[in-house]
C-alpha cells in the first residue's frame, strides 16, 4: 500500500504540479505565448486524452461490472458534474474581474488579478482531472496505464502553466514568485488521484462508476477546452492533424504495449 501511495503521489506531483511548473518557466523565457505552438500542443493532447478515455478507461469501467450500462451513463454524470464546476468557476472569475474594475482603471492590477483567479480556476480543475490517474491505478497497478494518464495530465498543464505566469510577469510579478503560483495549482491534482484511487479500489462497482466519472471529466476537458481553445489560438489544419497524431500515438501506446481491451 505504501509503495502504491508513494507511487501516485511521486506521479501527480511530477506531472501535475511538475507540468504546471514547466510552463511557468517556459513563460518566463519567452514572456509571451506562441499560438502555433500552444494550438499544436492542446490538439495533440486533446487527442491523446480522447484515446485513453475511450481504449483504456471505459473498457476498463465495463469490464469490472456486468453492468454494462453504468459506464455510460456515470461517463454522462462525469461530464455534467464537471460542466457544472467549471460554470460556476467561470461565474466566479467574472464576478471578480468586475469587482476589480470598479476598485482600480489600472490595468496592471487586472493582470494580477487574472493570473489568480485562473491559477484557483486551474487549482479546482485538477482535482476531477486527477482522478483520472487515480482510478487507473486502482485498476492497473504500478505500471504503463498510470504513467500515460499522468503524462497526459502534465501536457495538458504546461499551456495552462504559461496561462498563469505570463499575466503574472506582466504585471511585474518575480519570475519565481509567477512559478511558484503556476505550480501550487496543480497540488489539487494529487488529492484527486489519492480519492479516485481509494475510491476505486474499494470494490469494482465503486472502480467503475469513479473510473467513468473521471473519463467523462477528462472528456470535458477534450471538448470544451481543450479544442476549442486551440482553435481559438490557430484556426489551422494542422491542429486537426495534430489531434489525429496523438489519437494515433495514444492506440499505438495502448494497443502495443499489450494494454489495450478486446471485450
Amino acid at each position: 500500500m505504501a509503495q502504491i501511495l508513494s507511487f501516485i503521489i511521486l506521479l501527480t506531483l511530477v506531472t501535475g504540479v511538475g507540468g504546471l511548473a514547466l510552463g511557468g518557466c517556459l513563460a518566463t523565457l519567452f514572456q509571451r505565448e506562441s499560438p502555433q505552438a500552444t494550438s499544436l500542443l492542446l490538439s495533440f493532447t486533446a487527442g491523446l486524452m480522447l484515446c485513453i478515455v475511450s481504449f483504456d478507461m471505459v473498457p476498463e469501467a465495463m469490464e469490472t461490472t456486468s453492468n454494462y450500462y453504468l459506464a455510460p451513463v456515470f461517463l454522462v454524470v462525469g461530464f455534467g458534474l464537471t460542466f457544472l464546476l467549471n460554470c460556476w468557476i467561470d461565474r466566479s472569475a467574472h464576478h471578480d474581474d468586475g469587482l476589480d474594475d470598479h476598485r482600480c482603471a489600472c490595468g496592471h492590477h487586472d493582470l494580477h488579478t487574472a493570473g489568480i483567479v485562473l491559477a484557483a480556476a486551474v487549482a479546482m480543475h485538477n482535482m476531477p482531472v486527477g482522478m483520472a490517474v487515480g482510478t487507473t491505478v486502482a485498476a492497473a497497478g504500478i505500471g504503463f496505464p498510470s504513467v500515460l494518464a499522468a503524462v497526459t495530465i502534465g501536457l495538458h498543464n504546461i499551456p495552462e502553466g504559461m496561462s498563469i505566469a505570463i499575466p503574472l510577469l506582466h504585471d511585474g510579478s518575480k519570475a519565481r514568485n509567477a512559478i511558484a503560483v503556476a505550480a501550487l495549482s496543480g497540488l489539487p491534482t494529487v488529492a484527486g488521484a489519492l480519492l479516485g484511487y481509494f475510491i476505486g479500489s474499494h470494490t469494482p462497482l465503486a472502480l467503475a462508476i469513479i473510473m467513468s466519472i473521471a473519463g467523462g471529466a477528462m472528456l470535458y476537458v477534450v471538448f470544451f477546452e481543450l479544442l476549442p481553445e486551440a482553435y481559438r489560438q490557430w484556426k489551422s489544419k494542422w491542429s486537426i492533424l495534430a489531434t489525429i497524431l496523438g489519437f494515433a500515438l495514444g492506440v499505438l501506446l495502448i494497443f502495443a504495449l499489450g494494454h489495450g481491451h478486446s471485450h
